[in-house]
């Protein structure tokens, strides 16, 4: 195996702390959580006590100020562990990097701190019921009224929607306009108007938060406002490439903790009298899928430096979401056959890891919607 030299000590120590959390307070709820569709408020808070939360923003907002490669062991480690339900990443490192770089100081005062403690959980809402990967067909809309912005619309698969505090809403407040029209708004879900639906059943990620939302003439002050009116579009499409990486770096953990679990499965198991990684079949798949594999990782950790380098750009970022999420695909359903008939039962980590595998390739984008973005430079 290439030895990765992407991570410092100090990243690895970060690692093995968040591992241990993972452990100690969030293993031995998992199920339940699964169960009840929804993590526990209380491992938010224990999250944020001890650093995972937000660890990119500056001190003064109760970050660490870190690089974002900390941010990406976070990542890994809820991929390796299979606990997809901890939405710590969308609050981390798509919510609160849209309130540092467009939102006024008093908005940043009051919500970046309690989100790095975890006593408030943000959301964002871009889809709708008829808008996914297409954001320019947004119908949400934003008027001016005085010194408010009056909201109206519906956003649903949100993650982290039934738990959220506060939401970025996208909305058009100039329809004409197109995507040129396109603003983001903070909206604090205590707000009149604002209601959250019901939390959505999903085919995987059962544990993770996943709703509806609903704005009815919500008045939304002036200052809440990210950035300004008719910029949200550009905003957006800055934080895509790191968004997608995001998923990136789910992907190449999922698999290699799939492989991982696999072929300690199959020298386990037998069949016909002997251990199931003994038949010719059994190894040149494994031996496929941990090549490919391997390469994914060399892959994503070279995109990371370039993104850490402030180098990475929005079409090699699509290539890294597309490549790893389709071969994710394919490892857990490779992985899966190899476990048999335990291998579709709910108790058997391959299980959850097949079922929360295929969202991959539909949200940050759909897959086919990588491909055009690649097939621009073309």
């Amino acid at each position: 195996m290439i030895e990765r030299t992407l991570f410092t000590s100090e990243h690895e120590l970060f690692r093995a702390s968040f591992r241990r959390f993972l452990e100690e307070a969030v293993r031995p709820h998992y199920d339940a959580w699964e169960d009840q569709g929804y993590v526990d408020r209380a491992v938010w808070r224990k999250a944020g006590a001890l650093g995972f939360l937000c660890p990119t923003m500056p001190e003064r907002y109760g970050g660490a100020g870190v690089d974002r490669l900390y941010s990406a062991v976070v990542f890994e480690e809820i991929g390796r562990s299979g606990f997809t339900g901890l939405g710590f990443g969308l609050h981390s490192d798509i919510v609160a990097p849209y309130l540092l770089a467009y939102g006024n100081d008093a908005l940043k005062e009051r919500y970046l701190p309690a989100m790095a403690r975890g006593e408030t959980i943000g959301a964002i809402a871009m889809s709708e019921p008829a808008a996914g990967s297409d954001l320019q067909g947004i119908r949400a809309t934003a008027v001016r009224d005085g010194d408010v912005w009056v909201l109206n619309g519906s956003k649903t698969f949100i993650t982290n929607g039934w738990h959220c505090d506060l939401v970025i809403v996208v909305a058009k407040t100039d329809p004409a306009r197109g995507a040129k029209g396109t603003s983001l708004f903070v909206v604090d879900t205590g707000m009149p108007g604002f209601t959250k639906g019901r939390r959505l059943k999903k085919a995987g990620l059962k544990a993770q938060d996943t709703a509806e939302l609903f704005f009815d003439g919500v008045r939304v002050p002036a200052g809440n406002l990210l950035g300004r009116p008719g910029e949200g579009f550009v905003y957006l499409m800055q934080e895509l490439a790191w968004e997608r990486m995001q998923i990136a770096i789910l992907a190449v953990a999922a698999c290699e903790a799939a492989l991982e679990q696999t072929i300690g499965y199959t020298r386990e198991r037998h069949a016909f009298g002997s251990p199931i990684i003994g038949f010719q079949n059994t190894r040149f798949t494994l031996a496929e899928l941990k090549t490919e594999v391997q390469v994914a990782r060399v892959f994503v950790d070279r995109c990371m430096e370039l993104l850490v380098a402030g180098r990475l750009d929005a079409p090699t970022a699509a290539m890294a979401k597309y490549w790893t999420t389709e071969l994710q695909g394919k490892v857990m359903d490779a992985c899966l056959q190899l476990h048999g008939g335990y291998g579709y039962m709910w108790e058997y980590p391959i299980a959850r890891a097949w079922a929360d595998a295929r969202v991959q390739r539909i949200y940050g984008g759909t897959n086919e919607i990588m491909k055009e973005i690649i097939a621009r430079t073309l």
